[in-house]
């Protein structure tokens, strides 16, 4: 690995990009940790990994991608969004130093999930001069070793811009792990090849032109603290002409802790779903008319929750599970009168 630098936060933004669309504005982030110019001025792709108070599981994370198989030639930008503490970017500094990976260590620290992966895009595109593809990673999560070469393999020869790719749960409790079959820890998709939309940025490959042709801020930060800012992402390219393709060959496993295996937790997850999908769908359709229609679809998707929750229930044998549908039905009425699920509104808890 290159040799890194230490840069002082109030270094001036670098111009290497052409200018984007919303770009105009000072940056919200600093750069506590790079690479030498040298080193990055030829990287075509860039893992974004966003981290909030987890340094020994970004530090796996991190540990992930240089298991990388396939010899690419590839940078990485942790973004840190705790402003205070900054625990991860320490780590990611101390491991960026040590020549674990090149790349950049930045802080945002505007709390929220859209506010760091819009300075993790932003700073990529405008620092990266030969920057092709973006991919994510969270910091929670590992890559298998084949994940990089998955994605890249793919985005060669398919027709689409937008990939996503398979996450594996893993539960620290192990005798919770027939949660698996739960749509909140599920993919939406087992088979690669070509797909109608994606909903998650937990595991992704972005080609540049989409970030150029939609502009910044990419992510709408009004979605930082309940989730959806990524579906709402993928939402806004697919109707711009945008194709997605899925690349289950790409895997990463996502540690669960106990936490996220209780009940309470699980259902406030189905009911936040809920209420992003309305949330969506409102913003398509404005206007009492459009709003009316997601009303009734909410409703719709109420009464049939009876019916799919005895099929699902039956087919994975959990009661639990059962009542994933209704309680989808119920996120999405809820949101009809104000109540937003923000479950990323304390993170520790999340």
């Amino acid at each position: 690995m290159a040799p890194t630098s230490q840069i002082p936060t109030d270094d001036p933004v670098a111009a290497l990009a052409p200018a984007l669309r919303g770009m105009d504005g000072p940056e919200t982030f600093a750069i506590v940790a790079q690479s030498s110019p040298d080193a990055l001025a030829g990287v075509e792709y860039v893992v974004c990994v966003p981290t909030f108070r987890r340094p020994d599981m970004l530090e796996e994370t991190l540990r992930s991608l240089a298991a990388q198989q396939g010899g690419h030639d590839f940078a990485v930008i942790v973004v840190e969004n705790e402003g205070v503490a900054r625990e991860g970017a320490a780590r990611a500094s101390t491991l960026l130093d040590a020549g674990l990976f090149k790349g950049f260590v930045i802080v945002e620290p505007r709390q929220g999930n859209c506010k760091a992966y819009n300075a993790a895009w932003r700073c990529a595109l405008t620092r990266l001069p030969a920057l092709q593809n973006l991919l994510g990673i969270d910091d929670d999560e590992q890559a298998e070793p084949g994940w990089l070469d998955a994605f890249l393999t793919a985005a060669k020869t398919a027709p689409a811009e937008l990939f996503g790719g398979a996450v594996i749960p893993r539960f620290e409790d192990a005798s919770r792990s027939w949660l698996a079959a739960h749509p909140v820890f599920r993919s939406h998709y087992d088979a690669s090849g070509p797909a109608p939309i994606l909903y998650s940025s937990a595991n992704y490959l972005i080609r540049r032109e989409v970030l150029e042709r939609l502009g910044f801020p990419f992510l709408d930060e009004r979605f930082d603290f309940t989730g959806g800012g990524d579906s709402d992402f993928f939402t806004r390219a697919k109707a711009a002409g945008f194709r997605f393709w899925w690349v289950q060959e790409a895997l990463q496993r996502e540690t669960m802790p106990a936490r996220r295996t209780q009940s309470d937790w699980i259902s406030a997850r189905a009911r936040r779903n809920g209420a992003i999908s309305a949330a969506i769908e409102r913003r398509r359709c404005p206007g009492l008319a459009g709003r009316l229609r997601v009303l009734a679809k909410s409703l719709a998707l109420l009464g049939a929750s009876l019916p799919r929750g005895l099929v699902l229930g039956l087919k994975t044998g959990s009661g639990l599970i059962g009542l994933y549908h209704a309680q989808v039905a119920l996120g999405r009425l809820a949101s009809e009168f104000g109540v937003e699920a923000e479950q990323y509104r304390k993170p520790e808890a999340n």
